[in-house]
């Protein structure tokens, strides 16, 4: 293999995990080609938080500092019962999480950490960007793989000993790689809005107690979750129903009485925002088989929702996209001699991780979504906890740093 080769990774998908790995391989000297098959860049869904885990890695890349002018650090994770507003529990962040667990928690527009994580891209001359290039097929050689892309009409061939999958959920490098699973509909239709801090939505919604935290309203079968992004001139929204497949993509449609039905019950000021808040934009919510391969020996390696898509009830599908793209590098970095041993090892310690998430978000989706006896006691085991004890609960998640062994 000629020494470019051996020391190029190529990257599909330049979602939040395909920039964070371009960045993080780079860092360690590697040479990155990187594609994405949109003809711009352009941030699927709207808010996204952050919690320390992440941030903590954007720090390491040099990106933190770029996102923090356009973020907001919420004073707090809140639940309330959607029908009576009652604040059922508090997890303290803000300074709290920071002396915690040693770095912020933020929410931000998605496209403000887009923008955050292509200006440091930008800074680097070892990394390629191409938009508008759809990977076509795989070969995997010895040693080496190679990608067909097709942009603008021609075809090109992208070598390198590393070929990256971030292409999300429907990735096509899973299919492409051999890897046998498809994503499967959770039966959860996700609902998105963006509301301006001033309007008639928006001063409804600080009047409820979202103004400066992340807020979850609890409504048996469904919740919905606000929080305030770019610098607090916006919130965004997020509502969570059972539904029927819609087309897959960020952008579907779906019948809006899904999501009115859904709020009936609630209090007047949310019941409200099904319409105040629109229009709303709906997504089929859908999963990938954990237990599906991530890599293979010939040198293709998935990560984020392109291994392993989960529900998004522990907000951490973007912090796991992250923690992959770092942890991947750094095995890698970490074996130049055999850097295709490095993806089955890394593999090995990322998944145990990876389930306990899953389950955390899963056993929130039960809490928050509870009825009748389970949701009597949910409340009373949420006011036994103090907000130290809940903060606590999540130290194993939030305060998880990269492993020194594959640190730079």
């Amino acid at each position: 293999m000629d020494d470019t080769r051996s020391r190029q990774v190529v990257i599909a998908g330049a979602g939040v995990a395909g920039l964070t790995a371009a960045l993080a391989f780079s860092e360690r000297g590697y040479l990155v080609r990187l594609f994405e098959q949109a003809p711009r860049l352009e941030a699927a869904g709207a808010g996204i938080q952050l919690s320390p885990n992440a941030t903590r890695i954007l720090r390491q890349l040099r990106v933190l500092d770029r996102l923090l002018p356009a973020a907001v650090r919420p004073e707090a994770v809140v639940l309330k019962d959607a029908a009576t507003l009652r604040e059922l529990a508090r997890v303290p962040l803000g300074e709290a999480a920071e002396r915690r667990w040693h770095a912020p928690y933020l929410v931000a527009h998605r496209a403000d950490l887009q923008d955050a994580l292509m200006a440091r891209l930008a800074e680097q001359p070892d990394i390629s960007l191409v938009t508008g290039a759809r990977v076509g097929g795989v070969a995997a050689g010895p040693r080496h793989t190679t990608a067909t892309v097709e942009i603008a009409g021609k075809t090109v061939e992208a070598d390198g000993f590393l070929l990256i999958g971030a292409d999300g959920v429907w990735s096509a490098i899973r299919a492409f790689g051999g890897f046998a699973a498809k994503s499967r509909f959770s039966g959860e239709l996700a609902w998105r809005a963006t509301i301006s801090a001033d309007s008639v939505a928006g001063e409804a919604l600080a009047a409820v107690g979202a103004a400066n935290c992340v807020t979850a309203f609890l409504h048996p079968g469904f919740h919905l979750v606000a929080y305030p992004v770019s610098n607090g001139t916006a919130f965004n929204l997020a509502a969570f129903t059972t539904g029927e497949i819609i087309a897959e993509g960020w952008s579907g449609h779906a019948d809006p009485n899904i999501l009115v039905g859904a709020m009936r019950g609630t209090a007047a000021a949310l019941a409200r925002l099904a319409e105040d808040a629109g229009p709303w934009t709906a997504w089929p919510i859908h999963t990938v088989d954990p237990a599906q391969p991530w890599t293979t020996p010939a040198g293709i390696a998935l990560i984020g929702d392109a291994a392993h898509a989960m529900t998004p009830f522990a907000a951490q599908g973007a912090a796991m996209a992250i923690e992959d793209a770092a942890t991947l590098a750094g095995f890698v970095a970490a074996s130049p001699a055999d850097p295709w041993s490095a993806l089955t090892a890394w593999e090995k310690v990322r998944r145990p991780r990876i389930g306990k998430v899953a389950r955390r978000g899963a056993v929130n989706r039960l809490a928050w979504h509870a009825s009748g006896p389970v949701a009597v006691a949910r409340n009373l085991f949420l006011k036994l906890r103090s907000p130290e004890r809940l903060a606590a609960d999540l130290d194993w998640l939030y305060g998880w740093q990269v492993p020194e062994t594959v640190g730079h």
